[in-house]
């Protein structure tokens, strides 16, 4: 089976080890950090992600400016994109309405068991 890979964008460099640490543990994925949201956009173009974890809030280049470069662009479009933030709270991030920007949006912090069987079921 081939390992689909997954970008996440996040300004917090523990935050993206940690996740690209246990999403590799799992076996299934590799995994592409990028700790500045302006490179965002140019790492996916390169690195042609199956799914992108995207942080919101982040000081050089908010997801949502990023989100709408990917947007724009013909080949990324169609990428699945999840919102791992820290403006929706624990809790919140259950069921179907919890979207921004029309993605699903989950609360930070999460449990690597949750992530990992959250990304396994977006990228099946």
């Amino acid at each position: 089976m081939l390992k689909k890979k997954i970008l996440v964008i996040d300004d917090e460099k523990d935050f993206t080890d940690m996740v690209k640490l246990n999403l590799e543990m799992a076996g299934d994925f590799i995994v592409k950090a990028e700790n500045k949201g302006t490179n965002g956009y140019s790492t996916a173009k390169k690195f042609k992600p199956d799914l992108i974890l995207l942080d919101i809030m982040m000081p050089d280049m908010d997801g949502g400016d990023v989100l709408f470069k990917i947007n724009g662009d013909e080949e990324l479009r169609k990428v699945p994109i999840v919102f791992l933030t820290a403006l929706v709270k624990p809790g919140e991030d259950e069921g179907i309405d919890n979207r921004i920007s029309d993605r699903p949006a989950l609360a930070k912090p999460i449990s690597a068991e949750r992530l990992i069987a959250y990304v396994k079921d977006i990228i099946r």
